[in-house]
Formats: structure tokens, C-alpha cells, sequence
């Protein structure tokens, strides 16, 4: 088991795809990546958001002032096929080709969608990225998953295939909202659910309305061990690297299910809604202690707002977890807990205990 130490340093984390760099200020690694590098032309997309508020950073220190900005804009609703078009023709008109460079300077969606269309353009060229959100420097930009959604569905299609480098940079946080906070912690919280119960304390102990930024780098970098330990010895999810589904399952669910209502819900508050849902599913089905599910359950509830599923929609719940890529031969699959750190993945679960858990969800 590692904790990082109090103080925490410019740290590199090397693993079989990609390397990391964890840092306050990424400027250095970045120029020194980019100098040992050999790109014929370097693409940086981002959205309205990281062009205003974080382009300027790494500009301030000589970067990407002549290389192409690819602009978009922000939102769950801009992650499709028709986004993804748009950005291949971009880089044919400007001459791309398979010695470019694409680098996502933003969040989960705009990593997921630019490390799709890279790895397409020309069968594959080289991608780089720079999280700018909680969210995605804990889950999203790494891991290896691209993809964009489709008919409404999460991550529809996609593609396995690593970035070739990874800037943490915690300058970057500073200037996200408390919500956009949360929705990256829920990703940390189900790490340490399915990780060890020496991790679920140690995150719990922290306020996270509180934290301050070397605290949250220290985190951060301990919730991407964790996920590379999945990670990397399971890269195309055959087996234990399904562990880092806990919680999505009804978590996707419920993001779509919200995704056109008046108040969508981020990533991280639908997977932390979920995770109440599957910590219900695994006492149930996996003899999960009673109470560590309360223990879960009362934390998720402190620190996240919950939306009630009406009865006349609980089919519609059903309806899109029936559709979920981890299902296999019409069966439910489900990745669930028998304690803290003991995974049960491909748990097949029945309609009849999918409406049970949301009337759980529901008296909650």
C-alpha cells in the first residue's frame, strides 16, 4: 500500500501506454516532450472554456503560440460522430498527417472525442492530454478509452488506444466550479471502494469543499495508481480491469436518462448515484456488510445531491441499462463489492432486481 508523502513534488508515473507527469505547473514537462519529439505539425483542441481560461496559462510560457487551435464547443451534447467530422476535416485542410500531433487540452468529453478521432485520421496518429477538470485527470484521460456517444447512449462508440503522454496539471482546477469538483471526487470515491478500505478513509477524511491544492495533487495521483493497477493488466477489459465499472452501470443510466431533462447531471453525480444503487445491488447479491453499505451510502448522500426517479420512469432506467456495453447475450452484468476492496464483476442482475433497487434508491 503507498501513500504519497506530505509534500508532494513533479512526480512521473510510467506504465506499458502512456507516461504521466503530475505537477503545479506543466509547462516544463510539456516543452521538454514536445523538443524531444519530432511532429510534422501539432493540433491543440479545446473548447470555449480551456481556450479563455486555460490556454493562457502554457501560452504565458512560450507554447502554442504557432501551432493550429481547433475550437468546439462544451458540452455533453457536441460528443458526436458529427463533432468528430468536423475536427477530421479541420485536420485534412490543414495538412495533418500521421507524424501530427493532436493534443486535448480539456475535459473528459473533449479527450474522449479528440482521442477518437485521432485515432482514426490516417488509421492512427499521436495523441496528447492535458485533463483540465477533476474528472478527467483522475478517469478520463487515462485508461485508454476513446469514444463519442450515440442515439443518446454513453460512449457508444469508440476505440482502445493510449494517449502518448499525460499532463496533470493542478494550476488548471482552480478554476472549476464546486460541482465540477464533486463530479471528479465520485470517480476518486469509487477507487478507493474498490480498492482497499485504507483508501476509502484516507479520501474520506479530506473535505473536499475544503481542499487545497497540493493535498488534492497528492490525491489525484494516488487515484491514478489505482486505476492503473486495473488498467494495465487488463487493457481491453476482458476480465479485472472491470472493476473500475462500479457504479456505472445505473450510473450511465442515469445520465442519460437526465441528459435532456432541464438539469443534466454531470458524469461524476450520475456514477455517484449509481454507486448507491450497485453498493444496494452487491449487499443484496454479494453479501456486502451492512455497515460498510451505510457507511458508503451515508458519505455519497453528505456529499452529493440526489434526484428521485419517478415510478412511471423506473421502466425507462431498466430500458437503458438493457443497452449498456457491458451486457453480454442479453444478460446484465454488473461489477459489484463483497466488501471494500473485493471485486465481484459479471454479476448478472434481473429486471425484477433493477426496479427493486431504484424503489430503494427512491425512499432513500
Amino acid at each position: 500500500m503507498l501513500f504519497l508523502p506530505d509534500k508532494m513534488k513533479p512526480m512521473k508515473i510510467e506504465t506499458p501506454f502512456s507516461t504521466l507527469n503530475i505537477s503545479s505547473d506543466s509547462s516544463p514537462a510539456i516543452q521538454r516532450f514536445l523538443e524531444d519529439s519530432d511532429y510534422s505539425r501539432i493540433f491543440i483542441l479545446v473548447d470555449e472554456n480551456t481556450r479563455k481560461h486555460c490556454l493562457p496559462l502554457l501560452q504565458k510560457s512560450g507554447l502554442f503560440k504557432q501551432d493550429l487551435i481547433l475550437e468546439t464547443e462544451s458540452g455533453e451534447s457536441i460528443k458526436t460522430i458529427q463533432t468528430v467530422t468536423w475536427l477530421w476535416e479541420c485536420l485534412t485542410r490543414n495538412h495533418a498527417d500521421r507524424n501530427s500531433l493532436l493534443i486535448n487540452l480539456g475535459g473528459g468529453i473533449i479527450g474522449d472525442m479528440g482521442g477518437f478521432a485521432a485515432s482514426t485520421f490516417k488509421r492512427g496518429m499521436d495523441f496528447v492530454n492535458i485533463p483540465t477538470t477533476l474528472l478527467s485527470q483522475v478517469d478520463a484521460s487515462v485508461g485508454g478509452k476513446t469514444g463519442i456517444n450515440f442515439l443518446s447512449l454513453k460512449n457508444e462508440i469508440g476505440v482502445f488506444n493510449h494517449p502518448k503522454h499525460v499532463f496533470i496539471d493542478s494550476r488548471f482546477l482552480q478554476t472549476l466550479d464546486k460541482r465540477n469538483i464533486l463530479s471528479g471526487w465520485a470517480e476518486m470515491i469509487k477507487h478507493t471502494l474498490i480498492f482497499s478500505q485504507q483508501d476509502f478513509e484516507h479520501l474520506t477524511q479530506y473535505h473536499v469543499a475544503n481542499l487545497n491544492y497540493k493535498t488534492l495533487n497528492q490525491l489525484i495521483a494516488r487515484s491514478i495508481q489505482i486505476k492503473n493497477h486495473y488498467v494495465d493488466t487488463d487493457p481491453q477489459e476482458k476480465g479485472m480491469r472491470k472493476a473500475l465499472n462500479f457504479g456505472h452501470t445505473f450510473g450511465h443510466a442515469f445520465e442519460s436518462y437526465f441528459m435532456d431533462r432541464e438539469k443534466p447531471l454531470l458524469h461524476g453525480e450520475a456514477i455517484a448515484l449509481g454507486m448507491l444503487c450497485e453498493l444496494y445491488l452487491s449487499r443484496k447479491l454479494c453479501n456486502l456488510p451492512e455497515n460498510t453499505m451505510n457507511q458508503a451510502v451515508r458519505y455519497i448522500l453528505r456529499t452529493y445531491e440526489k434526484f428521485d426517479i419517478p415510478g412511471r420512469d423506473t421502466e425507462k432506467i431498466t430500458q437503458l441499462i438493457t443497452h449498456d456495453k457491458k451486457n453480454q447475450n442479453n444478460k446484465l452484468n454488473f461489477t459489484l463489492i463483497e466488501d471494500i476492496g473485493k471485486i465481484r464483476i459479471n454479476q448478472q442482475v434481473t429486471n425484477i432486481e433493477l426496479l427493486e433497487t431504484l424503489s430503494w434508491y427512491n425512499s432513500l
